[in-house]
């Protein structure tokens, strides 16, 4: 292993920590010699520690492969390793030498504190775990392309950025051999290997997100000042502010930190990124931020029920469990909006997709042999989407059913597409039917105007033609608007309050709320003010 060479800095993902960064982690950490063929970090495992080669080698394997290979000066790990996930490679040693092993917790707080060293670190293991993403590491999904189960769990590994590769059993007959001879029948199908070993059989979204080790929904018995519904940039700016000033905070969300926004290649409108920041990104800074205050996160987590009990407010998780909260923030957000078309699930996760991150791009195979992706919507998240696969897809062909490409687009985003010699945009088209046998194959788009329809040939189409809130479970608690947004500002009631006191609703969920990150974070960070307030009407106030 000694002739392994040391895998070039893609990007900022290695990057060489200077001698005067090294000594500001010293005194939190110890040194350590090591040997060939010592295992630092173990796949399928969290590690308790940080190392930084002082000498010698070490290289990131998976299943059996060598992902890269660092030397002195640089540091082991990626993203799990500050948010408690699981690693996704085992880190071995390969040349003899020194390291600086300073524990994980210590590290967390080095990065809270030390702004230079702390985003270098932090930006490193961001792209880190995008390579991981896009090289396919990490976990196995194995299932068919038919499953609804598979098309779950593919969804619930992009959602939470788990790097995954996904193996169909309707292509892979070495697959299908292997699980009969394991004796797995179809009904324990599709199947999960997590740290290269752990087989699960058709695991449910909770039990995945245990195995790689996302944080368990916090459930204190007692009642606790704030409990945020959803998890988005509007619930993570109320988790960061309510835990900062002290607030005992619960954070739940169903699917998976970051909200819609955490599905964004590039957020480029939001203050103080001129050159953008990607959704990803900005959810993992947020996290860690909430988690450095104290704020307990948990996915999945899903509320099924709101009500009120002896002054505080109960949420229902179902399988009888439930939160109990003083204040409540719902912050849920919407769900994507499906097209009304034929077959549209046999397609879903298999050509047609609801976000454009490097996790999506993974799975369009063919984008890179000449062939077209399309994207269908109007809005800023169809150009931002639109705008990211024009680098990586051969071409686009952006469909928008209005009649100008700026009715629901900001400005700077149709400027870049229009004149985007990659990207075709196609008005007044609607997609009518979706084309193929093993995956989609090819759109049929029709012109609303002449009725004119034309084949598109793509293996994939995305599609962001806006979301319906997620407020099923409030519909008998809160009121609502037409559409099914929260209500809020009643008379005598505080800015953002809902019909119920002490419960407020924030971001998207919101009726006549401004659908932008930006707002949706000022709105979270109002949204604990507006707490503090209520939690002070409450107290019974001296006499005299």
């Amino acid at each position: 292993m000694d002739a392994f060479t040391e895998t070039p800095d893609h990007h900022g993902a290695f990057p060489r920590l200077s001698d005067g960064q090294i000594g500001r982690l010293a005194p939190y950490g110890t040194h350590r010699a090591t040997r060939v063929g010592d295992v630092l970090i173990r796949q399928g495992e969290v590690c308790p520690e940080f190392f930084v080669i002082l000498t010698g080698k070490v290289a990131g394997v998976d299943d059996e492969q060598v992902t890269w290979v660092h030397g002195p000066g640089r540091f082991l790990g990626e993203l799990g390793l500050l948010t408690g996930l699981k690693s996704f490679l085992t880190s071995v040693v390969c040349e003899a030498g020194e390291v600086l092993a300073v524990p994980t917790w210590r590290l967390r707080e080095i990065v809270a504190r030390d702004r230079e060293l702390g985003d270098l670190i932090l930006r490193a293991y961001m792209v880190r775990r995008s390579l991981l993403i896009v090289q396919g590491r990490g976990l196995r999904i194995i299932g068919s392309r038919y499953s609804p189960g598979t098309r779950r769990l593919r969804e619930f590994a992009a959602r939470n950025r788990l790097p995954h590769r996904w193996i169909d059993l309707e292509k892979d007959g070495d697959a299908e051999a292997l699980i009969r001879n394991l004796g797995i029948t179809s009904d324990q199908t599709p199947i999960v290997i997590v740290g290269g070993t752990r087989v699960l059989r058709n695991p449910g979204n909770a039990e995945l997100a245990r195995a790689v080790g996302l944080p368990a929904p916090d459930m204190p018995e007692s009642v606790v000042d704030l409990v945020i519904v959803g998890a988005g940039p509007a619930g993570l700016a109320a988790a960061v502010y309510g835990a900062s000033e002290g607030l005992s905070t619960v954070v739940l969300d169903a699917v998976a930190l970051g909200g819609q926004a955490g599905t964004s290649s590039c957020i480029e409108n939001y203050l103080g990124f001129p050159m953008g920041i990607s959704g990803a990104e900005l959810t993992e800074r947020a996290v860690i931020q909430a988690r450095k205050f104290g704020a307990s996160l948990g996915v999945p987590a899903e509320a099924a029920s709101l009500e009120q009990r002896d002054g505080h407010y109960t949420i229902g998780l179902g399988e009888g469990r439930s939160v109990h909260g003083r204040t409540v923030i719902i912050a849920t957000g919407a769900r994507y909006r499906k097209l009304d078309v034929p077959n549209l699930e046999d397609f879903e996760g298999n050509g047609v997709y609801y976000a454009a991150t490097l996790a999506e791009v993974v799975f369009c195979e063919g984008s890179r042999k000449g062939e077209p992706v399309v994207v269908v919507g109007g809005g800023n998240s169809a150009g931002q989407a639109t705008i990211f696969l024009s680098e990586h897809a051969a071409s686009v062909r952006l469909l928008v059913r209005e009649e100008s490409l700026g009715q629901n687009m900001s400005h700077y985003l149709t400027d870049r597409i229009e004149n985007n010699p990659r990207v075709e945009v196609m008005l007044h088209t609607e997609v009518r039917k979706l084309v193929g046998t093993d995956g989609l194959e090819a759109v049929i788009a029709e012109d609303n105007q002449t009725g004119a329809r034309t084949r598109l040939h793509t293996r994939a189409m995305f599609v962001l033609i806006g979301a319906d809130p997620c407020t099923t479970w409030l519909a008998s608690s809160l009121a609502l608007d037409d559409k099914g947004f929260v209500l809020t500002g009643f008379d005598d009631s505080l800015p953002l309050e809902t019909s119920l006191p002490g419960v407020f609703a924030v971001g998207d969920v919101r009726s006549q709320s401004v659908k932008r990150v930006a707002s949706a974070v000022g709105e979270g960070a109002m949204a604990v003010r507006l707490a503090h307030e209520h939690v002070a009407r409450m107290v019974p106030q001296p006499v005299g």
